[in-house]
């Protein structure tokens, strides 16, 4: 129906029946194939540039009747820069009402918990949305954190795990905003938990990206928040092995002896007491809740066995016991 009112208003203007009749052909459908095609409009496209290459992607008729069309309807100043799915089988009002209205596409990026910085990075450039470079930029930007309301020197732990639907087009920055926001939308959750054991955002989002990395089994990452709560009261290394590889430079993925050595280091947890000073990787919310509600427990061991859990012991003895029995004498 609004086709016809805005071809009838055109018809009125041009004052010929046979030019009406010509515009009316223009502005039907190219074709009844449903096929869709990729379209995009770049920032400060014009209208005139845009038809004709919609007119040479087969997607309308006439680049002329569809520039016609978007004045008399008000809408030539109205084209939303981003990605459009297109198709032969739209009448030209079809495809000016999808542009003018914004309906872009969007592209999904699913984020599992523990991706450091890098490996996040890594998932939105895949997804053709921002270059790494300019994410891993902006992330490391030493003034962002305070403008966000975090706390750290980069965005490390606090680029929230999550499935993202985004356009492309946006920004690294603004992309960056947006996981921050959800991370802060999840720390509402916890931060009276957190308050209530005088823990701090920082130290809590420390202590669970460590959690993360040590365990993807979520039943157990209350009890390895627990065995790190137990260390740190007793004054003991965490000796923690994934805050050691973050801190090595082009890990080559066999951790040495020499690297548990290493007190140049600063994330060697196996020589520096305390925490790490800052999270390695980005966690998500459970492990996020795990460090607030540990378990109630008295394990300062853990190793791992070869299903992907872990075994946890109260004591040293109980501890080299389970290594011999999973490790075969490896350091854990």
């Amino acid at each position: 129906m609004r086709r016809l009112v805005v071809l009838a208003a055109l018809v009125a203007v041009l004052g010929c029946a046979a030019v009406g009749g010509a515009l009316g052909w223009s502005l039907r459908r190219p074709s009844d194939t449903p096929k869709q095609v990729v379209f995009e409009v770049p920032r400060g496209a014009t209208l005139s540039g845009v038809a004709r290459e919609l007119q040479g992607a087969g997607l309308i008729r006439s680049a002329l009747g569809f520039r016609i069309l978007a004045r008399v309807s008000g809408r030539s100043g109205g084209l939303r820069a981003g990605e459009y799915a297109l198709s032969p089988s739209f009448a030209a009002d079809q495809v000016l009402d999808r542009l003018t209205r914004g309906m872009v596409m969007t592209h999904r990026v699913a984020l599992p918990e523990g991706l450091t910085m890098h490996e996040t990075a890594a998932r939105f450039a895949e997804a053709g949305l921002v270059s790494r470079e300019d994410f891993i930029a902006v992330a490391s930007d030493p003034g962002l954190p305070l403008l966000l309301g975090v706390d750290g020197t980069t965005l490390e732990g606090y680029l929230f795990p999550e499935t993202y639907e985004l356009a492309k087009g946006l920004a690294a920055r603004e992309i960056v905003r947006l996981m921050v926001e959800q991370f802060q939308r999840v720390w509402r959750r916890i931060e009276p938990l957190a308050a209530e054991k005088a823990l701090s955002m920082r130290d809590v989002v420390v202590l669970a990206s460590l959690v993360e990395k040590e365990t993807g089994a979520p039943v157990e990452r209350p009890l390895v928040a627990a065995v790190f709560h137990n260390r740190l009261k007793r004054g003991m290394r965490l000796e923690t092995d994934p805050s050691v590889i973050y801190g090595i430079a082009d890990f080559d993925g066999n951790l040495r002896r020499v690297h548990l050595e290493d007190e140049s280091n600063p994330y060697n947890t196996y020589r520096i007491a305390g925490l790490p000073p800052g999270p390695i990787a980005n966690p998500g919310e459970l492990a996020l809740r795990a460090v607030v509600e540990p378990a109630e427990s008295d394990y300062l061991f853990f190793v791992a066995r070869k299903d992907g859990t872990h075994e946890f012991s109260r004591t040293y003895r109980e501890h080299v016991n389970a290594v011999n029995r999973y490790q075969r004498g490896g350091a854990r």
